[in-house]
């Protein structure tokens, strides 16, 4: 498990991507909402310390046991899984920060569940997370995530517990001496990526490996992001394309694990925009029920490319936030079929309305589900004056 020493470094880390990842200073008294898994407890106390220690004002709030969840999903009634508790609105309204502490303690416990039923609860609840995007756009929100090491996700990865906490150690620079000053370093380096891709004029991308042919539209006013201080750790960078200009086939030879079910070789028919094909090896009727979940399920939320000379992440690790910045032999390039972000947006966030979002075609939806691809594979992008250029071969940009 991680030393004293090792939680303090992960806070400051945190810090970091927190005050990074918000335009807008923080000030004290902002509200900080901090969301964490019982086994996360020891790096919640010490993250709960730092933000007494800056002045903020922390809301600790435990997420769900495997055991309530099932209790939850598996047995209650509609109005109990569509119930949004009272005060919830008004937090997120007022809400200045978000830190998410992710610890599972099962991977499995809802692979008996009915998808549709995790489905219906997060249409329910998805315009709270509307209105933090809002204020995120505003520039009054910022929000990290990262994870604890647990059992569970040692086991599903295939790890002993020691292993996969020094997987964590050193994708988060927690055995640096300045955790903060490091990701200082891979911020500047991610920028000078991003300059160069948003400075390209890209129409559109092709992806091309074993298995995979897929077709991905820029979009107009949009950029580039990655590396601002969502997650820790975080090496991928992104854009949210224009998802009524995908077309072809994505292929995910990496497992996960989602909503307490595990799923293993997503095949993806795009035609229009829209998947209109699904197939996979393990849990292909829970990936149908998934898509289904509300209109924009099905369609292009995000895609993303992760250099391999910049991941620290060489091992699979049964956890979306580390195996989509997989780095390993060939980097990755994965997609997320769901909600848009809007600070892909190249203009003005504050006016990036939800009119304004449709016009461009960002998706919006309660899903929001990364695919992940570590084959090899290249990437064109044909640019608007007509020229086809490589810009990822070989698990890395060339740029």
């Amino acid at each position: 498990m991680l030393t004293k020493e090792q939680l303090e470094k992960y806070v400051d880390a945190l810090w970091w991507g927190l005050t990074t990842a918000r335009t807008k200073p923080y000030k004290k008294g902002d509200v900080i909402l901090v969301r964490y898994e019982v086994d996360a407890l020891p790096l919640a106390e010490v993250v709960f310390k730092r933000l007494i220690d800056e002045g903020m004002n922390p809301i600790p709030r435990l997420s769900l046991t495997p055991s309530m969840e099932k209790s939850f999903y598996g047995a209650g009634n509609d109005s109990q899984i569509t119930f949004v508790a009272p005060g919830d609105e008004e937090l997120m309204k007022g809400l200045n920060g978000l830190i998410v502490l992710l610890a599972p303690s099962s991977l499995t416990h809802l692979a008996d569940v009915d998808p549709s039923r995790i489905g219906k609860s997060a249409v329910a609840k998805k315009y709270l997370r509307d209105l933090m995007e809002v204020r995120e756009q505003e520039g009054e929100l910022g929000w990290t995530l990262c994870s604890y090491p647990t059992a569970a996700m040692a086991e599903s990865a295939g790890l002993t517990l020691e292993e996969f906490t020094a997987q964590i150690v050193k994708a988060c620079y927690l055995d640096d001496e300045s955790p903060a000053e490091s990701w200082k370093g891979v911020f500047d380096k991610a920028t000078e990526v991003k300059d160069w891709l948003n400075g390209l004029g890209i129409e559109s991308y092709r992806i091309v490996s074993e298995g995979m042919d897929l077709t991905v539209k820029h979009g107009d006013m949009r950029q580039w992001i990655g590396v601002s201080g969502h997650n820790i750790p975080s090496f991928e960078l992104f854009i949210s394309p224009d998802w009524r200009g995908t077309s072809g086939v994505f292929y995910a030879d990496q497992s996960s694990f989602r909503s307490g079910n595990y799923v293993e070789g997503v095949k993806l028919t795009f035609v229009d925009g829209v998947v209109t094909d699904i197939s996979a090896k393990e849990g292909e009727e829970f990936v149908k029920k998934q898509l289904a979940m509300d209109p924009g399920a099905s369609r292009l939320g995000e895609f993303s490319l992760t250099d391999r000379r910049f991941s620290r992440i060489d091992k699979f690790m049964a956890n979306t936030l580390y195996d989509e910045n997989y780095g390993g032999e060939f980097g990755n390039s994965h997609v997320a079929v769901g909600a848009s972000y809007a600070d892909t947006y190249a203009g003005d966030q504050s006016k990036l309305d939800e009119k304004l979002k449709e016009e461009l075609g960002y998706n919006s939806s309660a899903l929001h589900w990364d695919l992940v691809n570590t084959l090899d594979k290249t990437v064109y992008a044909t640019l608007k004056d007509g020229r086809e250029v490589v810009i990822y071969a070989g698990g890395e940009f060339k740029y």
